[in-house]
């Protein structure tokens, strides 16, 4: 009977710890949602080290929703598009996305990201290679990095 009543009590002050916790971190996904929502032009684009040409990238914009859904467009025309999720309260932020449509639908990424006002950072790779740990493209990581400013 001990036991069951010193089981009952330690799950009476476990739940709401845990639920607390997952509060928190709902709260935190909101937060970041929020400040991602909008439409971002690509400054640079480094992918594997190599940096592309500023008059491409200048042409890309990514349209982000509060709901993790994405879409990238080139001249204003949607390239592809998907469904993200991310993990602020992780060091450093991670992002996990999916195209689902376009020409790496079905591809799955998962990455890091940094968030400020009005300028963003994103470095990621295909899901079978390891998470970017820091903000750099190499030819070794394979990674791909991203910077964006908020269009007003």
């Amino acid at each position: 009977m001990r036991s069951l009543l010193l089981g009952l009590l330690l799950v009476g002050i476990a739940f709401p710890l845990v639920a607390n916790a997952e509060d928190a971190q709902d709260q935190a996904v909101k937060k970041d949602r929020k400040k991602l929502q909008g439409v971002w032009q690509v400054t640079s684009l480094v992918i594997a080290g190599n940096k592309a040409n500023d008059e491409d990238v200048k042409k890309m914009t990514v349209v982000n929703g509060d709901d993790g859904t994405w879409s990238v467009r080139s001249e204003g025309k949607e390239t592809s598009k998907g469904v993200s999720t991310i993990s602020p309260s992780a060091k450093p932020k991670t992002i996990d996305f999916t195209a689902t449509e376009g020409g790496s639908s079905g591809e799955h990424f998962v990455g890091i990201y940094q968030l400020g006002k009005n300028k963003r950072k994103l470095c990621f790779v295909r899901r079978d290679k390891d998470r970017p740990t820091d903000f750099t493209s190499t030819t070794e990581n394979q990674a791909i990095l991203v910077t964006y400013k908020r269009i007003e």
